[in-house]
């Protein structure tokens, strides 16, 4: 690859009136464990693997890659494999030497990058967060409901995680139906007099800024170093916002969850924390899902946000406070006009009317790994 063609600096440089791209935005936890694995002997990772049944292949490798922020007892696991330190897999991404672009380069497949289609997927990420900002009723719920539009497809796109010729026919009939346009040519005009009326500003610095992808990576790399270095000892939570050059401001919160019986989820303290959307409450905090009591569109892996101080809605998802632990449901509403909680897995219908509204709690987002 050449050198100054906007990948090492975290993305394309964009001139005025253009839409920002961070090439990069992927890469959410640098580290050194391609580094040491080949220090250890391990040429392939799939020998690597073989020493670490307790993570999946595909895991592993989006560890490697930096793609998911590994959890620290999988640190130790791998740290373990490779005879070292697990702090030694840990990157300081302040460090003058640090080059993102450099470290990304093992990942890359060389393909030259379409900068046109980059920023399309970057502003189809803003049209759709500007879409359901304007409709409290397109909740994640509702979308996969009524539009066909998995969870984890919904978030993908709204952090512009591929181009859009790279999604499925199935995604972009979703797309055109959810953002009210006929077809592609349709879209892209529709999404091109957005972003030259101002409609989609407000929502850019979040999806495309290189600035805010290295405050969530520092903060991020600082959280797992901290928990291996007290191991895993939890402070009490806090939740802090993190300042970022220019108006983007990165709001992380605790993560709470450990599995129960009956598809509960316990309110333990984790040594992880979420971003949580600017339009959460004082008191919002994440919950690992722990189960897939809701079906395979909210997997067991992911982690959503619970804002206390939002009600559900019908077509929407809920968190119910039972006595033992936080249960989370499906919402809609029966014949007479109750609003019904849903659960798969266990089978369960709760008539949340019936419920003290203090124990009830709207799920704003949904973080998948």
């Amino acid at each position: 690859m050449a050198k100054g063609n906007g990948r090492r600096q975290g993305g394309a440089r964009a001139a005025p009136g253009e839409v920002p791209v961070d090439l990069h935005r992927c890469f959410v936890f640098p580290n050194r464990m391609r580094e040491q694995r080949h220090a250890a002997g391990h040429a392939r990772l799939l020998r690597l693997a073989s020493l670490l049944p307790d993570i999946p292949y595909i895991r592993l490798s989006k560890i490697e890659r930096g793609e998911v922020v590994p959890r620290p007892e999988e640190l130790r696991r791998i740290a373990a494999a490779l005879n070292i330190a697990p702090a030694d897999l840990l990157l300081d991404v302040d460090a003058p030497g640090f080059d993102i672009g450099l470290w990304a380069e093992p990942f890359l497949d060389g393909a030259p990058v379409d900068l046109a289609e980059e920023r399309f997927a970057v502003l189809l990420a803003a049209a759709l967060r500007a879409r359901r900002t304007g409709d409290p009723a397109l909740t994640i719920a509702a979308i996969e409901r009524d539009y066909g539009l998995a969870p984890v497809n919904l978030s993908r796109i709204e952090n512009a995680q591929k181009t859009f010729d790279r999604w499925n026919a199935a995604t972009r009939h979703a797309l055109y139906q959810l953002l009210r346009v006929a077809d592609e040519a349709e879209l892209r005009d529709h999404i091109a007099g957005l972003h030259a009326a101002g409609g989609l500003d407000a929502f850019l610095a979040y999806i495309a800024s290189p600035a805010a992808r290295h405050e969530r990576t520092r903060a991020r790399i600082a959280e797992i170093s901290a928990a291996l270095q007290a191991g895993d000892a939890v402070a009490a939570p806090v939740v802090a916002p993190l300042p970022v050059s220019g108006a983007v401001s990165i709001r992380l919160v605790p993560v709470l969850g450990a599995p129960l019986a009956q598809g509960l989820i316990a309110d333990t303290p984790t040594s992880e924390k979420a971003e949580a959307p600017h339009a959460a409450g004082p008191r919002a905090f994440g919950l690992k899902v722990c189960r897939a009591t809701l079906g395979g569109g909210l997997p067991g892996q992911a982690v959503v946000i619970v804002d206390p101080d939002r009600l559900p809605s019908s077509g929407s998802l809920a968190a119910l406070r039972e006595e033992a632990g936080w249960r989370l449901l499906s919402v809609g509403s029966d014949r007479e006009g109750r609003m019904i909680g849903y659960s798969s897995n266990p089978e369960l219908e709760v008539v949340l009317d019936d419920c003290d509204p203090s124990r009830l709690a709207a799920l704003v987002s949904a973080i998948f790994p």
